[in-house]
């Protein structure tokens, strides 16, 4: 029969328990907070006490989902941390705990254990391991205990000063991340910060106010902090990036799942209590926390799930900029992301990271907080909270690339992000004209998009110019005051000049079909080679020139990505194709796909 650790349960509550514990689970019950969240008390025995102040982590809740964890079974405590809630009672939350015996080969309960009663015995006995331990050193009575026992293995919280006498809020142990709860009194963590927002403002009827948010990490889990005000004044500009703080006195509570993707039920507050100190010693604390999720298990994931994902990125875009329907200008870039299961994603970067991200090189990158979605099958964005990380210093990076560059170099990749039926805008759901018609695209509740290789057999030139508001974010047609000014009705102003857009109908063809569709500045302009500014000079100056340039571009074969939506007008129903981007088409990529097309038809 198992021995246990007689004398574990005592020691653990002084505080003076060690790792490595053996353990007998007798009651398990699951709890379920007004938040929702999901906690597992679970009640053990050494053989000599019971107690029922035990408590899963979050983290391990799967292992009473998928009960592994039932009464009599036999456990080994590997990582654990005490904390002191409300009215000081003391709770065991593990950490980090293993099944060495189930409950039908352990047959019973073992020995004859009472319920443990704080300050009943004279003082902690030395704990028995099956292996021999050095004896444990009584705690003076007078003394308040430790919030926590260091040293949860050899290598969890190392280094890690048991307290920090002369810093603020130096009366606190040092505790891992996971064991945050809303309970603790005195608490403190030594953390790096992974991610750092910008400051962000607001203004309402309640006055205006700024704030901005970090990530934090370490060994045991990752938690977010948000400082408002005054925090931001004081906090914002001693925080690095990359750093390691010793974090304590904040503000604890049930996580707003809405606006994070950090894998914690709780998040954090800074207030005027609240100290951040720079720690010096940061070896043993890790940079990051991924929990990758391979390319090809995306269709198995709920649709906004976020996710970490690593790849290799085989192809990246260039950065569009558009304005937003609340006159916002925003910046995005897409690119194709593979990794060693051979399927490829499209991966949309925004704001300032589409503006600086530079895919040279096919680097490895990887994503932290990607949201999922089902727009063009499958495909990630990397939100504003997503961190990025290119050739990031990790085994799982440095594996990537060696498979990369010995095999997946020479692999085309089969993409998860081609529409399936419904919408999407990847530039991967190829279709010939005729297919789009055959398959009715765009009769749905939402927009088809798909992508094609035709050549412009007629353009529309007429009208295609008009004189548009100079305004940054409007580009309302003017009208023209006849006085030397031009009126724009949408900002209600007058104007001295004025700016040309562009709206270019054109017939485009590939060896089936033809379609009608519409370009707007970026597109038209790739099609006819020139800018819209220049055009509207030479239609007023050099009308000979200005239709030359519609002719040159006729017969010219590019790469078109289109929208395709079932509109109504006038009660008439008909379908509109709007050219998204026109890209020149890259010969060698194009040949490479019409042979793998080749050879799965020759499958067949």
């Amino acid at each position: 029969m198992t021995k246990l650790s007689e004398g574990a349960i005592e020691a653990l509550i002084n505080g003076t328990g060690g790792n490595d514990l053996v353990l007998q689970l007798m009651n398990i019950r699951r709890l379920e907070g007004g938040s929702g969240v999901v906690r597992w008390r679970v009640m053990m025995s050494d053989g000599r006490h019971s107690l029922s102040s035990f408590m899963l982590s979050t983290q391990l809740n799967y292992m009473a989902e998928e009960n592994q964890l039932v009464p009599n079974s036999v456990c080994v405590l590997k990582r654990h941390v005490t904390n002191i809630v409300k009215e000081g009672r003391r709770v065991v939350v593990i950490l980090e705990m293993d099944v060495i015996q189930s409950a039908e080969d352990v047959g019973g309960r073992i020995g004859d254990p009472t319920p443990y009663t704080e300050g009943a015995a004279k003082g902690p006995q030395p704990v028995q391991n099956p292996e021999p331990r050095q004896p444990l050193q009584t705690q003076n009575r007078n003394e308040a205990p430790p919030t926590v026992q260091r040293g949860f293995n050899k290598d969890f919280g190392k280094k890690g000063p048991s307290a920090m006498p002369g810093t603020p809020g130096g009366g606190s142990k040092v505790v891992p991340i996971a064991s945050l709860n809303p309970y603790q009194s005195k608490w403190t963590i030594r953390a790096r910060v992974t991610n750092k927002s910008s400051i962000r403002t607001w203004s309402n009827s309640r006055g205006d106010g700024k704030l901005f948010s970090m990530e934090i990490v370490d060994e045991s889990g990752e938690i977010r902090a948000t400082g408002f005000n005054q925090e931001v004044d004081k906090f914002f500009s001693l925080i690095e990036t990359g750093k390691v703080y010793y974090i304590s006195k904040c503000t604890l509570k049930m996580a707003n799942k809405q606006y994070t993707t950090v894998k914690n039920d709780y998040e954090m507050t800074l207030n005027g209590e609240s100290t951040i100190i720079p720690c010096e010693d940061t070896s043993d604390v890790p940079m990051m926390q991924y929990d990758f999720v391979s390319i090809d298990q995306l269709d198995s994931r709920e649709k906004d799930s976020i996710i970490d994902v690593i790849g290799v990125c085989k192809n990246v875009q260039e950065a569009m900029r558009f304005t937003t329907k609340a006159n916002k200008e925003v910046t995005k870039r897409t690119l194709d992301l593979m990794d060693m299961s051979g399927k490829v994603v499209n991966v949309t970067l925004w704001g300032e990271t589409a503006e600086t991200f530079d895919g040279s090189g096919q680097p490895i990158l990887a994503i932290k907080g990607a949201k999922l979605s089902d727009y063009g099958g499958r495909s990630l964005s990397a939100s504003f909270s997503s961190t990025l990380m290119v050739n990031p210093d990790i085994p799982e990076a440095y594996k990537l690339r060696g498979w990369y560059d010995k095999e997946g170099h020479a692999m085309e990749g089969q993409s998860v992000s081609e529409a399936r039926g419904g919408g999407g805008g990847g530039n991967t759901n190829w279709k010939t004209i005729s297919e789009t018609k055959t398959e009715q695209l765009g009769h749905g509740d939402k927009a088809d998009y798909f992508t094609c290789v035709a050549t412009v057999v007629y353009l529309r030139k007429e009208y295609c110019l008009y004189q548009a508001c100079p305004s940054q974010d409007c580009n309302k047609k003017v009208v023209d005051q006849h006085n030397g000014t031009y009126r724009c009705e949408k900002c209600d102003k007058e104007f001295p000049n004025f700016k040309y857009r562009i709206i270019l109908s054109a017939n485009i063809a590939d060896y089936g079909d033809n379609q009608w569709v519409t370009c707007f500045q970026e597109s038209a302009e790739a099609i006819l080679g020139q800018n819209t500014a220049y055009l509207g000079q030479l239609k007023d100056s050099n009308e000979a020139a200005y239709d030359e340039i519609f002719q040159q571009a006729n017969f010219n074969k590019f790469i078109f990505r289109n929208r395709v939506k079932l509109e109504t007008y006038n009660d008439e129903s008909r379908i509109k194709v709007t050219v998204m981007e026109v890209k020149p088409i890259d010969h060698k990529d194009y040949c490479k796909r019409l042979i793998m097309n080749i050879r799965s038809l020759a499958s067949k």
